[in-house]
């Protein structure tokens, strides 16, 4: 069954006399629907029909792609839904409150009126559910995003040399991704060396790396929709007592997490073990940002692995782990992986070494 029917399934039990249906409106959750990554269009569910509405850019194209839902060809996306409504005799929709912008939603209430929409985040939640887990051909598509990203990563290593810029490196970064099959980078990727290591999201800039630098890098790639996320910090040759300590006990944390990492285990536990590792160290005012986070068809998606986060993992969420010291004026170092949560523990999707690398 495809996710736009399970979604049915699952919204419209228990609505038996509540004749309703559900707009999706965003772009991410229109390709999570219907595998077709279109920047413009709308998805319309009701208990019996899912329905693909866009206009005449994208038509031919939906109709190759889009094998799960009726296509209809639009000028008005708003004035279409109206006219499916009043056949259906809906008179209540549910949208992504979530994401829809004000104007929008204004916009929504009037070109579907007489049909109210919803003071609901229910849509929301169960999207947010379905996308959380993966199944095998989504984690199939983000283990292939996560290899160009480890190919990145050593595809970059002899470029790392005295006197090259962090702005060069990311370049070179994103022209191998797209170049070796990636659609674009997951993120703006982070490439920070020297005291400018010590900002978890620094700006990759001019700065030439010198001897004794740490570079971090947060890379990730994007792959028929689907993100993958790594950081590796490596050394540009001999470095000191204080970096070798710190570089030591952030991978330490990042062990001691994912040894936390299974079904079943609780958010916050997870982000305990590398936080309170850190903090034994002396480093705790130094890792301000959480453990984790999910990944998916968005860069940042449930669960989040943070120290107020009661959310429960279950079997085929991909998280990362990527706990981090950055000592202000100084340096940073932040390790990451991707992890597939399994039954009894998890599957790590990042091949890249963690050993620190001194080049």
């Amino acid at each position: 069954m495809t996710y736009d029917r399970i979604f049915a399934d699952r919204f419209f039990a228990g609505k038996s006399e509540e004749k309703s249906a559900v707009f999706i409106f965003s772009q991410v959750n229109r390709r999570f629907f219907t595998g077709y990554g279109a920047t413009d269009g709308a998805v319309l569910i009701t208990d019996k029909r899912s329905i693909f509405l866009t206009d005449f850019r994208y038509i031919t194209d939906a109709h190759r792609y889009v094998k799960n839902m009726e296509i209809v060809e639009t000028a008005d996306i708003g004035q279409s839904v109206r006219e499916i409504l009043d056949s259906e005799k809906i008179d209540r929709v549910y949208v992504e409150q979530s994401v829809l912008t004000l104007s929008e939603a204004k916009q929504f209430a009037e070109k579907f009126a007489p049909a109210v929409i919803a003071d609901s985040k229910a849509a929301d939640i169960l999207i947010g559910e379905l996308r959380a887990t993966k199944d095998n051909r989504q984690l199939e598509l983000i283990k292939k995003s996560q290899s160009i990203t480890d190919a990145s990563f050593e595809h970059i290593l002899p470029f790392i040399k005295e006197g090259v810029t962090e702005r060069s490196l990311a370049l070179e970064i994103e022209f191998f991704m797209r170049k070796n099959g990636a659609e674009r980078v997951a993120f703006d990727l982070i490439i920070c060396a020297g005291e400018n290591g010590d900002c978890p999201h620094a700006v990759p800039g001019d700065y030439r790396i010198k001897q004794g630098d740490f570079i971090t890098m947060d890379i990730g790639a994007v792959y028929n929709g689907w993100h993958s996320d790594m950081t590796r910090t490596v050394a540009l040759g001999e470095i000191s007592a204080e970096q070798k300590k710190v570089y030591d006990t952030v991978l330490a944390a990042q062990l001691a997490a994912m040894e936390k990492v299974k079904a079943g285990a609780n958010c916050c536990d997870v982000d305990a073990a590398a936080r309170d590792l850190i903090t034994e160290a002396g480093y705790g005012p130094y890792f301000g940002h959480s453990t984790g986070h999910g990944v998916g068809m968005e860069i940042h998606e449930a669960p989040t692995v943070s120290a107020r986060s009661a959310q429960i993992l279950q079997k085929g969420m991909i998280i990362t782990d990527e706990p981090g010291i950055y000592l202000p004026g100084k340096f940073g170092v932040r390790i990451e992986d991707m992890l597939c949560v399994t039954e009894n523990g998890y599957e790590n999707l990042t091949k890249s070494p963690k050993n620190l690398i001194i080049l």
